[in-house]
């Protein structure tokens, strides 16, 4: 076996044997690594305010907003526009953000362990769909459930989970993948999944009923409350894996509705970038063609981690998204077989007699079959304030895995 081999063999090992756990809910500034006070973390690989999309930008002026920076939308602008506020990837401080990623110091985020090799990942908590800062609006409204979200949600789940213990993320995000779920564009089995575990903490905390009641009903009314936790227990996996000599495996895939960016094993430290593509759009009632933005978030790390549309069979809801049939759904999950480098013996897929998911993006492979991984998503208006417009289908461009073996052959020759 050669040395490509031999690491690629080692990074996805460790990636199969992490065992990513929640452990509570902190502020961020108390616990990502590098947060600082006016220091906004965002989705994608780093990029400046100069260059963010519209509804990056929208989210920062929301999230300047919500911490007391400025008293409008606008003055935060000005304030980044004067270089005010320090921006830097989520990717680069242990953390994922869904769509703009946008996190704040005073946001309480999750914190997930891999309680096989030590190492923590953080993000912030789901707002919902629709008209939500991730998708770069801004109103009062979103702030006051911003508000309300730091004022009551967070408390009550903190105190929960001191009660609870460590949550096994892994084990529910292997029981809803035989429920339907992607976990990805779907995350309904899982969300359930997890409030049942907390449910029965949440009202031993003594709580007031009102709020234990409002705060249920929230995250069983969102079929996303869980994409937040899956997306920091697949970093917690990939992260795992990264870092390894001679690895051509992909341990990050993400965007800010700007560049695309990838970071690779064997090639730590360094981000490959491309400009994003349009996702081809399933629209939400009331919006068209024209409407959709660039593609955009760091939920990207689920097809990192061979979920989302590489696991698109397991989730028949979400077809229309990748063509309308059942079959195109298995296409689709059968194709990114051509790319990987193994199966994940933790996460199967019923429909195809139980295989394990694809796992270990492999720079050569990519470019060798010229198949891009294929990715779904939700999709955000191209304008800051408006928010979600539906979900979509993307492909990964294929510029930055190019620049990516360049670079690996520059480094080891191989």
């Amino acid at each position: 076996m050669g040395k490509i081999e031999e690491a690629n063999e080692k990074a996805v090992k460790r990636i199969i044997e992490a065992k990513p756990v929640a452990i509570g809910i902190k502020k961020a500034k108390d616990v990502i690594p590098g947060m600082k006070e006016h220091m906004l973390l965002h989705a994608g690989p780093p990029i400046t305010w100069e260059r963010m999309c519209d509804p990056q930008r929208g989210a920062v002026m929301g999230a300047a907003v919500f911490e007391g920076w400025a008293d409008t939308p606008e003055e935060a602008a000005k304030m980044a526009e004067r270089g005010e506020i320090e921006f830097a990837a989520c990717h680069d401080h242990d953390s994922v953000g869904p769509m703009a990623g946008i996190t704040s110091p005073s946001m309480s985020v999750y914190m997930v362990k891999n309680e096989v090799h030590g190492n923590m990942t953080y993000c912030n908590l789901n707002e919902g769909l629709g008209k939500v800062l991730r998708y770069g609006a801004y109103s009062k409204e979103v702030l006051d459930r911003l508000r309300w979200m730091e004022s009551e949600m967070a408390p009550l789940l903190t105190e929960a989970f001191k009660r609870s213990g460590p949550i096994d993320l892994a084990g529910i995000m292997a029981k809803a993948l035989h429920m339907g779920d992607e976990l990805h564009c779907r995350n309904t089995a899982a969300s359930l999944i997890f409030l049942k575990a907390m449910a029965p903490h949440m009202v031993e905390t003594g709580f007031d009923r009102r709020v234990v009641g409002k705060v249920m009903k929230f995250m069983g009314e969102n079929e996303l409350t869980f994409l937040q936790l899956s997306m920091a227990a697949a970093k917690a996996a990939a992260d795992a894996g990264h870092g390894i000599e001679y690895s051509t495996i992909v341990t990050t895939m993400t965007r800010n509705g700007t560049d695309f960016g990838i970071r690779v094993s064997g090639l730590p430290g360094q981000w490959f970038t491309a400009p994003v593509a349009i996702p081809k759009t399933l629209f939400f009632p009331g919006f068209k063609e024209g409407d959709e933005g660039g593609d955009i978030g760091d939920s990207t790390i689920m097809e990192t981690m061979g979920f989302g549309n590489f696991a698109c069979i397991c989730a028949p809801a979400v077809v229309q998204v990748v063509g309308g049939t059942v079959k195109d759904a298995e296409n689709f999950t059968r194709e990114m077989r051509e790319i990987t480098a193994t199966k994940h013996k933790g996460f199967t897929i019923p429909y195809m007699n139980f295989e394990g998911t694809s796992l270990g993006i492999d720079i050569r492979k990519v470019v060798g079959t010229g198949i891009a991984p294929s990715i779904n998503t939700g999709v955000t208006h191209k304008k800051a304030g408006v928010g979600g417009v539906g979900f979509g289908l993307v492909r990964a461009p294929m510029d930055c895995f190019k620049k990516a073996l360049k670079a690996f052959t520059e480094k080891y020759g191989a």
